[in-house]
């Protein structure tokens, strides 16, 4: 794996500002549209107090058409693929990197207020998987991913100006319930970033 060489500067800028939540059932991240290493794109993502969580750094390198969402010390947790030859967009989320099944599945809505269906792969028991609906508006980072009971699952949230900085639509809250996972919801944040973000694509090929 190739040396981290972390942008400092911009990671004390972003990651000093905290985050104070004083319910219980809730996780908050601070999501940041930018890699700490200076030669790629990607994303940096931070707990409540400010440690590193998650990451994307895309190199330009590697296998073509994936995202791989890694842990703080690099180490690949999900990979994000778009599906290619299918009606309407569609992305699947694998385990690890490198993985041939699925685990989950993203299709793209284009209703109004729907954003994403998001279904697992593996069934569990005779009921199947399990099912949400990610509903909002991504690019004014104000959405919410439901369970298929309508129960908030995670939110995409603004994040309010502290101390007098104010944050543009690269700097943002994910919301998650206690229950939910963090890493299955910041994949499905990534999956949405590149369906409805203006910035270019995180991927090749």
């Amino acid at each position: 794996m190739a040396k981290v060489h972390p942008n400092m500067e911009a990671f004390n800028c972003i990651a000093d500002v905290e985050v104070y939540s004083d319910r219980k059932d809730e996780k908050v991240l601070t999501v940041w549209r930018k890699s700490l290493l200076f030669s790629c794109s990607g994303f940096t993502v931070f707990d409540n107090e400010g440690n590193l969580v998650f990451r994307v750094d895309n190199y330009g390198s590697g296998r073509a058409g994936e995202i791989v969402l890694m842990d703080a010390a690099g180490k690949p947790l999900l990979t994000v693929r778009r599906k290619k030859l299918s009606l309407g967009e569609k992305w699947k989320i694998y385990d690890g990197e490198g993985a041939d099944n699925p685990v989950y599945s993203v299709k793209k809505r284009y209703a109004k207020a729907a954003l994403a269906h998001v279904t697992t792969c593996r069934r569990h028991g005779s009921g199947g998987g399990a099912r949400y609906e990610v509903e909002g508006s991504y690019s004014h980072r104000s959405c919410t991913m439901y369970d298929e009971h309508r129960r908030a699952v995670a939110e995409i949230r603004r994040k309010e100006a502290v101390g007098g900085v104010r944050f543009g639509d690269d700097v943002y809250r994910l919301v998650v319930q206690a229950a939910a996972d963090t890493c299955f919801a910041m994949a499905v944040v990534v999956v949405l970033d590149q369906m409805f973000g203006s910035r270019v694509s995180l991927i090749k090929g």
